[in-house]
């Protein structure tokens, strides 16, 4: 584990370096599963998380290498249902770049989720890993973090 690494809570002010890595996540997801399945315009997800985290819809930490360089993130959103027994946390967007990943810094980032998300009372954290197996480590890792299996897969509908 590198100790030049800082994790932050995001700010707007965050959102552009994050954005970017977002578009890298998707076209990592898309080039591996051989599939167009997301639309990313970098001037419109920067403007939208921008909206996001001023209005705390979203939630991000970032890493930074020498505090400077973004290098990772983890996001988080709040749910409600009734199966969860009240509000709770999903993870849609978790990224490490390539270059910096097998030294634990995406379980550094998961352990801030889990923090902030016991702070808020959540009574539970969801996660939806890309398409299996292409992403087989992925499971891997969460399910190492004591994520379980909870059934089924994600659908969408798009309108």
């Amino acid at each position: 584990m590198t100790t030049d690494i800082v994790i932050q809570r995001a700010t707007a002010d965050d959102s552009h370096d994050i954005a970017i890595m977002v578009g890298e996540l998707l076209n990592e997801i898309m080039a591996g599963t051989d599939t167009h399945a997301f639309n990313f315009n970098l001037p419109d997800t920067t403007a939208r998380l921008t909206t996001f985290l001023d209005q705390e819809k979203y939630f991000v930490f970032i890493a930074r290498s020498n505090a400077l360089s973004p290098i990772g993130f983890i996001a988080l959103y709040e749910c409600h249902a009734l199966y969860t027994e009240g509000a709770f946390g999903t993870i849609p967007e978790l990224y490490v770049r390539p270059g910096h990943r097998s030294r634990g810094l995406g379980l550094r980032l998961l352990q801030h989720a889990k923090l902030f998300s016991a702070a808020r009372g959540w009574k539970r954290l969801e996660v939806t890993t890309p398409p299996l197996p292409q992403f087989d480590s992925t499971l891997a890792f969460y399910e190492r973090e004591g994520f379980t299996v909870s059934g089924g897969r994600k659908l969408k509908l798009i309108l």
